[in-house]
C-alpha cells in the first residue's frame, strides 16, 4: 500500500494492542547463549547485496573487514529493539570497533510511523546512528504512545532539529521515496520479509540474535 508524504505525519496516531504486547515480551526474555551457530535460511549474492541503492548505505567499522553483516530492520520492531538494546552494544565492542566486521542497517520498515523514525535519523546526517539507537531505546513510548508526532519531535530536539526543521524532513517525499525504494529492494531482491534479517558474508539469518550465537557465526570466518 502507497502512503503519501501526510500519511506519514497524519499516520502516527493509534497503533494496535499487540504491538505493546510484542514490545514487552521481546524485551522480557533475554536471548540465551547458543553453542553452536544458527543455521542460515539461505545465501544472497555479496556483489549484488552491497551494490549501491536509493540511499547511500550507513556503515560502521573497516570496508576491508573479514565479515560484513547486513542489517535490514524496522524502527517498530520490538524484536530489532531487543537486538540493538541487548547485543548490538557487545557486538561493536567485540567486532565492529576491532576492525573485524563491517556493519550496514538498511531500512526495512513496516508502517508510517517506521518510516518517520528512518526519515528523521536520515535527516540526522552524522547523527544517524545514535538517533537509531536513541529511538529504538524509546521505542515504547513514541511508537506505542498516544501522540507519535510530539514524542518523535521531542526526540529530535535533543538531536538539534527545530519545528521547522522536524517538519520539513516528515514531509520530504523525495527521502520518504527512498526508503520506500531501500525497503522494495529488500524484499525484491534478496526476499527480506522480516525483521531483523541479517546478511552475513552472504549467508541469511532472521531474527534477532545474541551475542554468542552471532559469535559463533563470525568467529570462523576470521
Amino acid at each position: 500500500m502507497i502512503l503519501s508524504r501526510r500519511t506519514v505525519l497524519s499516520s502516527l496516531a493509534a497503533v494496535p494492542a499487540a504491538f505493546v504486547m510484542a514490545a514487552t515480551e521481546a524485551r522480557a526474555q533475554a536471548a540465551a547463549p547458543a553453542a553452536d551457530a544458527p543455521q542460515p535460511q539461505g545465501t544472497v549474492d555479496m556483489t549484488e547485496l552491497l551494490k549501491p541503492g536509493a540511499l547511500p548505505d550507513k556503515s560502521m567499522g573497516k570496508e576491508d573487514a573479514p565479515v560484513t553483516i547486513v542489517e535490514y530492520a524496522s524502527m517498530t520492531c520490538p524484536h530489532c529493539a531487543h537486538f540493538n538494546d541487548t547485543t548490538f552494544p557487545d557486538l561493536k565492542k567485540k567486532y565492529i570497533d576491532t576492525g573485524k566486521v563491517r556493519y550496514i542497517l538498511r531500512e526495512f520498515p513496516f508502517d508510517p510511523r517506521a518510516e518517520a523514525g528512518f526519515m528523521l535519523a536520515r535527516c540526522a546526517g552524522d547523527n544517524y546512528f545514535p538517533m537509531v539507537d536513541v529511538l529504538f531505546k524509546q521505542q515504547e513510548q513514541w511508537a506505542a504512545g498516544n501522540n507519535t508526532k510530539e514524542a518523535l519531535l521531542q526526540i529530535s530536539r535533543l538531536a538539534g532539529f527545530t519545528q521547522e526543521s522536524f517538519n520539513a524532513c516528515l514531509t520530504d517525499q523525495k527521502l520518504l521515496d527512498q526508503v520506500r525504494a531501500v525497503q522494495k529492494r529488500g524484499a525484491d531482491e534478496f526476499k527480506v520479509d522480516s525483521t531483523p534479517t541479517f546478511f552475513i558474508n552472504g549467508k541469511t539469518y532472521k531474527g534477532a540474535m545474541s551475542i554468542a550465537e552471532m559469535s559463533a557465526i563470525i568467529d570462523p570466518l576470521l
